[in-house]
C-alpha cells in the first residue's frame, strides 16, 4: 500500500508540475496498481464483507422462520443450517435449528445445537430451556434440572421453566422408586413408574429397555418385543434391546433363537452383563433339559426325574421352560407311581403357564389313577373347553362315567375283590364277608354293631346280586343305573344267603364261647 500511496502522490504531484506525469511509464504504474493493491486488508471493505454476511445469513433466517410456521420442518433446517455456515458464532441461529431438531425427534443432535447456543451466549435463556427440554426427553433429568434452574436464574417467574423443572423432579423420584421396586422384584410397579417418566422423556432408550425388560419378565411378551423392537428400528446397534429381544425369545422356550441374541448384544456392549449371565443361563437350561429327555427315552426314570429338577434350579424367572420342566418331571412320576407328587408338579406347571393344556392332560390322568374324578373331570373340562377335540371329548365322558359310577356303592370293594375278578373269585368273596357280618353271627353284640353288621350284611348280599349275574353286572360296570333300567333290585339278603348256601338246613351258628361262633353246615 506504501508504493501505491507513493505513485499516487507522485501521480497527484506530477499532474500539478504539468508535464510531469509523462514521465512515468503506464506499464509500470498499472503492473504496481495490480500486485501491490489488497482491497480484502482495508478496514472499510472488511466491515462492508461482514455486513453483507449477515444480512444474507438473516435473510436466510427469515426463509428458515416462514418454513418453520409452515411445519416444514426439513426446509427450515437446511436455511438455519446455511445461516450457520455464513454466521457460526450467532447464537440464535443454533437456538432455532435446534428447535426445529426437535420438532424433527432428532433430540441428540437439538442438544448439541443448544449447548452450542448456551456456549455463545450463557445469558440465551431459550438456548438454556431447549437444552433442558432436550435432557428431558432424553430421560437426562438431573441435566435437566441445571438448565431449568439456570433458566429461573435469568427469569424467575418463567411458568414454562417451573413446570418443567418440576418434571425433572418427578422423573428424578420415578427413577428412585422404579430401582427399589426392581430389586424387591416388584416388576409391575417398575412399569408404572417408567409409564409415568416417559411422558416426559418420551425419547429415552434407558427407561424404555427397562420397561420392555420387566414386562419380559411379567411374561407379557408381545410388549416387551414390541418396544425392544420400536428401539432397534431407531438404533440397531442397541445392546439392551438387543438384549431384550432375546430374553423375550429364552423365556418363551425359543432357546436357540435367544442365544442368537445375546451373542448380539455381547458384540454390541462386550461389558454387558446381563446379556452374558441370560446366555449362559439359556445354554445350560437346553442341555440339561435335553439330558433329561434322553434319559427318559432310555427308560431311566429316577435319572430323568434329578435331572428334570437340576433343570428347575438354574433361572426360576423362565416361566414357560420351568412349565414344562415341572410337567417333564410330573411325566416321570407318574411312571414311577409318584401320583401325589406328579400332581403337584402339574399344578405347579399350570401356576406358571395356565394355557398349558398338556399339564392339565397329565393332572387328570393322575387323578383318573388316584380315583379323584371330581378333579379330574374338572381337568378334563377345562381342556375340552380349549381344544374340542374327539379325543378330549372321550376323556371327559369317560371321567364324568367313572365319576358317576364312584357315587354309586362300590360292589367290587363291598365284597374286596378286584374289577377284573372271575365268578369264583366273585363267590369265594360273598361267602366269606356273608359269613363275616350274618346277624346271628353278632347276636351277642350291642345292638349298635348289630345294626351295622346287618347293614353290611345286605350290602354283600346285593354286590353279590349284581356281580354274579352276567348282565347286570355288564350294566353295573358300564355305568348304568340299574333300577333305571328296569331290573329286578328288590334284594333281600336272607333269601340270597339261603340260595347260596343251600337253603334251610344248609348250615348254623353254634357260639363256642363269649364272642365266638362256629359254623357247621348240614
Amino acid at each position: 500500500m506504501v508504493t501505491l500511496r507513493r505513485a499516487a502522490e507522485g501521480g497527484a504531484e506530477g499532474g500539478m508540475k504539468g508535464s510531469g506525469a509523462s514521465r512515468l511509464p503506464p506499464p509500470l504504474y498499472s503492473k504496481m496498481a495490480t500486485v501491490d493493491y489488497d482491497s480484502s486488508a482495508d478496514p472499510e471493505m472488511d466491515l462492508t464483507s461482514d455486513e453483507e454476511l449477515e444480512r444474507e445469513a438473516e435473510g436466510f433466517k427469515e426463509q428458515g422462520n416462514a418454513y418453520y410456521v409452515k411445519k416444514d420442518y426439513a426446509e427450515a433446517f437446511n436455511f438455519y443450517t446455511k445461516a450457520i455456515d455464513l454466521c457460526p458464532k450467532n447464537a440464535s441461529y443454533y437456538g432455532n435449528r435446534a428447535a426445529t431438531l426437535m420438532m424433527l425427534s432428532r433430540y441428540r443432535e437439538a442438544l448439541e445445537d443448544s449447548q452450542q447456543a448456551v456456549r455463545l451466549d450463557d445469558t440465551f435463556m431459550k438456548g438454556h430451556m431447549r437444552e433442558g427440554k432436550c435432557h428431558l426427553l432424553l430421560g437426562n433429568a438431573m441435566a435437566a434440572r441445571r438448565c431449568f434452574q439456570k433458566v429461573l436464574e435469568l427469569e424467575t417467574d418463567n411458568s414454562q421453566a417451573q413446570q418443567e423443572l418440576k418434571n425433572a423432579e418427578s422423573i428424578l423420584e420415578f427413577e428412585r422408586l422404579a430401582e427399589i421396586s426392581f430389586e424387591k422384584r416388584d416388576f409391575r410397579m417398575v412399569v408404572f413408574c417408567m409409564d409415568r417418566a416417559l411422558e416426559s422423556a418420551s425419547a429415552c432408550h434407558r427407561f424404555k429397555v427397562l420397561k420392555a425388560e420387566c414386562l419380559a419378565l411379567l411374561g407379557r411378551y408381545p410388549e416387551a418385543q414390541s418396544v425392544a423392537s420400536d428401539i432397534l428400528r431407531m438404533d440397531s446397534t442397541n445392546g439392551d434391546a438387543l438384549y431384550v429381544r432375546g430374553l423375550c425369545l429364552y423365556y418363551e422356550d425359543c432357546i436357540d433363537k435367544a442365544v442368537q441374541f445375546f451373542i448380539q448384544a455381547l458384540r454390541m456392549a462386550p461389558d454387558h452383563e446381563k446379556a452374558r449371565l441370560a446366555c449362559r443361563n439359556a445354554k445350560a437350561l437346553k442341555a440339561k433339559k435335553e439330558e433329561g429327555n434322553k434319559a427318559f427315552k432310555e427308560g431311566s426314570f429316577e435319572e430323568a426325574y434329578d435331572l428334570y429338577s437340576e433343570a428347575l434350579t438354574i433361572d426360576p424367572n423362565n416361566i414357560k421352560t420351568n412349565a414344562k420342566l415341572y410337567c417333564n418331571r410330573a411325566t416321570v412320576g407318574s411312571k414311577l407311581n409318584k401320583l401325589e407328587q406328579a400332581i403337584e408338579d402339574c399344578t405347579k406347571a399350570i401356576k406358571l403357564d395356565e394355557t398349558y393344556i398338556k399339564a392339565y392332560l397329565r393332572r387328570a390322568q393322575c387323578y383318573m389313577d388316584t380315583e379323584q374324578y371330581e378333579e379330574a373331570v374338572r381337568d378334563y373340562e377345562k381342556v375340552y373347553q380349549t381344544e374340542k377335540t374327539k379325543e378330549h371329548k372321550n376323556l371327559l365322558k369317560n371321567a364324568q362315567l367313572e365319576l358317576k359310577k364312584s357315587k354309586r356303592k362300590d360292589y367290587y370293594k363291598v365284597l374286596g375283590v378286584d374289577k377284573n375278578a372271575t365268578e369264583d373269585e366273585i363267590k369265594k368273596a360273598y361267602r366269606k364277608r356273608a359269613l363275616m357280618h350274618h346277624p346271628d353271627r353278632h347276636s351277642g353284640a350291642s345292638a349298635e354293631v348289630q345294626k351295622e353288621e346287618e347293614k353290611k350284611f345286605k350290602e354283600v348280599g346285593e354286590a353279590f346280586t349284581v356281580l354274579s349275574d352276567p348282565k347286570k353286572k355288564s350294566r353295573y360296570d358300564s355305568g348304568h343305573d340299574l333300577e333305571d333300567d328296569d331290573m329286578n333290585m328288590d334284594f333281600d339278603a336272607n333269601n340270597i344267603f339261603k340260595a347260596f348256601f343251600g337253603g334251610p338246613g344248609g348250615f348254623s351258628f353254634e357260639a363256642s364261647g363269649p364272642g365266638n361262633f362256629f359254623f357247621q353246615f348240614g
